[in-house]
């Protein structure tokens, strides 16, 4: 891959220019205002594949926003790699937050990296991480040190759980065939601490309704005599967890697969400061399931989370009223084996059990996501193992990552394929957040590192 790296060295920042050209197009995918940003990021996508070597690039029709289909078969009797991404990014909002704005990219420097970072949404999660396999692959192909067949499948719709991607993946079955899905939608523990993703956690995600009387009313009048759907709404969420931070849905931990204590004490073994991990959050203590590490609380233990709650009167100044509704979004990350369709069900029986009669309630599902947990043991994290320890200079750490990635385990249902989860982003790039970034360090470290899977995977496949 001598020729491949010299490529990189002499396109780094060629390759940096063509992504902030994709960062600037708002592909918003929760917004329907962002429709034609969505087409056009897939349009740009496409064309960037076809001009890095790929033999043919499309893209293809969803219900939805549409998928970008790309391959080059050297040879059928060689391994097939099919890597996937997604070209979405969560919505920008609070825009006030951001220091500068979110779809013009800057390179800013931090504690953390120091040699910069691209500010932007979209930057790590996942445009940024997609260019990376983008310029991996073009420089492979112009070095002709490409030594597999490879495909890819870059969706519009992960940051609001792939609804269409499953159908998509049942139609088009025999098109994505291959040996292995390549995903960098993850991180590592540090820029000196690498680590592959040997786990993902699960989602359940809905959206609740308390309504009280049929109208807003005056606070002075029914005040005290009246349901007050935002206090009632308060009182049920402050239910679901007991002193222990325990979830407190009957039969919510049934199906958990607990690790045993010589599992616990290998992911202890994760290189971790307390101190280091609150400053950077600018917290005075953590707080989470008694018993558990916050590791152990990120990975392997499921959560329940109000994402965002309304209701009531929120602009300027008061207005004394109790309103007649509100609401709250509420998100449960999973571990095997909890399922989705359960725990939903589960919540939403137990959420409306606990309803006073002064109020009623509707449970709203939303996308969820079964859990994942990634051999260890497999030629394909031993190729990623492999080719981390080439351009880290020392052995990845197997981490379990608390963050969902809901195709994955669809992969593997439809397609019958391993995934491998090689990302290169770090928790502290505020993903979902304002200011999102991306190191200089780690885009270009996965530029370098992809080409050194395709080469080990092939190699221990043979």
């Amino acid at each position: 891959m001598d020729v491949t790296q010299d490529y990189i060295l002499k396109n780094k920042q060629r390759f940096l220019d063509e992504l902030f050209e994709l960062l600037r197009i708002p592909s918003v995918s929760a917004d329907s205002k962002h429709k034609d940003d969505m087409v056009a990021t897939a349009n740009f996508i496409c064309n960037s594949f076809l001009k890095a070597g790929a033999d043919k690039a499309q893209v293809m029709q969803t219900d939805g926003h549409p998928v970008v289909y790309a391959e080059k078969i050297l040879d059928p009797s060689l391994p097939t790699i099919l890597v996937y991404g997604h070209y979405d990014v969560q919505p920008p909002d609070p825009l006030e937050l951001w220091t500068s704005p979110p779809f013009e990219p800057v390179i800013k420097t931090t504690d953390i990296h120091p040699e910069g970072a691209i500010f932007a949404r979209g930057s790590c999660d996942d445009k940024g991480q997609v260019w990376m396999h983008v310029k991996a692959f073009e420089a492979m192909v112009s070095s002709s040190e490409l030594p597999c067949n490879v495909k890819f499948m870059i969706e519009g719709e992960e940051e609001v759980g792939s609804p269409n991607l499953g159908p998509f993946c049942r139609q088009h079955k025999d098109l994505l065939k291959a040996d292995v899905i390549l995903v960098s939608d993850t991180g590592i523990i540090a820029n000196d601490t690498p680590s592959i993703d040997a786990g993902l956690r699960g989602l359940s995600y809905v959206e609740v309704e308390v309504t009280g009387a049929n109208r807003d009313l005056h606070s002075g009048i029914y005040g005290g005599a009246v349901a007050n759907p935002i206090n009632v709404l308060c009182e049920m969420i402050a239910s679901l967890k007991d002193a222990n931070k325990h979830i407190t849905i009957p039969g919510f931990y049934d199906d958990l697969l607990e690790l045993s204590s010589e599992e616990r004490a290998a992911l202890g073994k994760t290189p971790f400061d307390l101190e280091a991990y609150k400053q950077d959050l600018d917290i005075n203590d953590i707080e989470g399931e008694a018993g558990y590490t916050t590791i152990e609380r990120t990975g392997i233990r499921p959560t329940l989370d109000v994402n965002g709650i309304w209701g009531g009167y929120i602009g300027e100044g008061a207005k004394t009223v109790l309103p007649s509704k509100a609401y709250a979004k509420i998100s449960m990350r999973l571990v095997p084996h909890q399922r989705p369709e359960a725990i939903t069900a589960l919540f939403q029986k137990y959420f409306e059990a606990i309803a006073p009669a002064s109020v009623t309630v509707k449970v709203k599902p939303h996308h969820g996501g079964k859990p994942v947990v990634v051999p260890t043991n497999s030629l394909e994290y031993k190729a990623a193992e492999m080719a981390m320890k080439k351009t880290f200079g020392k052995d990845p750490i197997p981490t379990r990552s608390g963050g969902s990635i809901p195709i994955i385990a669809l992969f593997e249902e439809v397609l019958g394929i391993k995934s491998v989860l090689m990302g290169f982003g770090l928790d502290s790039d505020a993903l979902h957040s304002p200011n999102e970034h991306f190191g200089l360090f780690n885009f270009y470290k996965g530029i370098e590192t992809i080409p050194y899977y395709y080469q080990y995977y092939s190699q221990l496949k043979k």
